[in-house]
């Protein structure tokens, strides 16, 4: 008895070849594809960190200080400043809250104590940052950080001065 052999063709080996090509092609495809969307949404995500950073920041600072109507708009060292009061020890201190040489700034002092506006403490780095009241207990923030970025934000006081 004689046993067949199989007889090989060409399609035997290139079959599997080219079903491998196709899947490293695909999955070539996905990791780029995949890249692409990663680098967008870091690149978005820190373009929107300083601006939002900033509004958050402040905020979480009013509501921490929102005692007594302690909060208010004012000035230091010639710069617009958020100012948040406080009695500690006796004593009167406030926080001013300000933008100077395209930072924010915060510092903490003695109420009547002079500073100048270098002295603050960096928060970030901002091209612009303006606060005004729009009304009773309500502040209105705008900031732009250094990349143009602009975000803006309302907090409203509970407290209010008796």
């Amino acid at each position: 008895m004689r046993f067949r052999t199989k007889q090989k063709h060409m399609i035997d080996f290139l079959f599997p070849v080219a079903l491998f090509f196709v899947f490293a092609l695909s999955a070539l495809t996905v990791i780029l594809l995949a890249t692409r969307i990663y680098q967008s949404t870091t690149e978005n995500s820190s373009l929107n960190y300083t601006s939002r950073t900033s509004l958050s920041y402040i905020s979480e600072k009013i509501h921490q200080q929102d005692v007594g109507g302690d909060v208010s708009l004012g000035t230091f060292d010639g710069c617009d400043a958020l100012v948040l009061r406080q009695d500690k020890d006796n004593a009167s201190y406030c926080t001013y809250i300000y933008s100077y040489q395209n930072e924010l700034k915060e510092i903490f002092i003695k109420d009547g104590a002079k500073a100048s506006a270098s002295a603050g403490q960096t928060i970030l780095k901002v091209q612009e940052f303006s606060v005004e009241q729009t009304k009773d207990g309500l502040f209105s923030f705008r900031c732009t950080d250094e990349t143009g970025q602009t975000a803006s934000s309302y907090v409203s006081v509970r407290s209010r001065k008796s």
